[in-house]
């Protein structure tokens, strides 16, 4: 009796592309469903401008630092803003939409894996789809 073995890639197309980053960074449209890990304090992801090319791209930013250690920023472009919240008892209020204003996972609560994940729905406006962790919205 013979055996049959099969192959596919499936989990290599499943994969979605991580960005480690080690300093501040413009991040481009062309990255669009990257994840962007950060471990390094006080650095500052700037996310593409929303334009009619681009709506529905998506991104993933995850803080991958020590406990405690990181202030992990993500910008929105200047024309652009957050909308929504992270729905878990520890989130500090909500997105309120307000252009050019940033989400910052705090340092004194900062967990290794603390993520927030948005998406380019309209034009100036990023939603958060989902996320871990304490952000708080920039006053």
């Amino acid at each position: 009796m013979s055996t049959t073995i099969s192959t596919t890639n499936d989990v290599l197309r499943a994969r979605s592309k991580q960005i480690t980053l080690t300093d501040s960074a413009q991040i481009y449209a062309n990255q669009a469903g990257s994840e962007i890990n950060i471990a390094t304090d006080a650095k500052v992801i700037t996310l593409p401008l929303i334009d009619a090319n681009n709506i529905g791209m998506e991104f993933t930013v995850r803080n991958t630092g020590a406990n405690g250690n990181n202030i992990v920023t993500i910008a929105p472009n200047a024309a652009d803003g957050f909308n929504g919240s992270i729905t878990q008892a520890a989130a500090i209020g909500s997105a309120s939409g307000t252009v050019d204003k940033d989400l910052i996972n705090t340092k004194a609560t900062a967990l290794s894996g603390d993520f927030v994940t948005v998406k380019a729905i309209a034009l100036t406006k990023w939603f958060i789809t989902s996320g871990q962790g304490i952000w708080a919205s920039q006053s």
